[in-house]
């Protein structure tokens, strides 16, 4: 098994950006924040919360990028389907994204 910070962040993220599972998230990282329950427990002096603030500072940021992206998108400065501003619109590069299994 192949673990990194980067598949557990792209998970997160990934999770969040599904409307099916967007609240629930949000919630359970809350729920997560206020818990007794850690990774690292919070009476350890600094360790204790350096966990929940990378794990606040991850959904903030992944929640203000959700609502800047509806904002764009309600306001018509952005075609959903490429997902470029117009701007990018003289750009011929598309950016897809991948997710790679190795079949063993």
């Amino acid at each position: 098994m192949n673990f990194s910070i980067q598949s557990l962040y792209n998970w997160y993220r990934n999770l969040l950006r599904n409307p099916k599972y967007r609240w629930w998230v949000i919630i359970g990282t809350l729920a997560y924040l206020i818990s007794p329950i850690d990774i690292a427990p919070d009476f350890i002096p600094v360790v204790g919360q350096i966990d929940d603030v990378l794990i606040l500072s991850l959904l903030v940021s992944e929640v203000s990028a959700l609502v800047i992206d509806g904002w764009r998108a309600s306001k018509g400065n952005v075609d959903t389907e490429t997902n470029n501003t117009p701007e990018d619109s003289t750009s011929s590069a598309n950016t897809i994204d991948v997710d790679a299994v190795s079949v063993k």
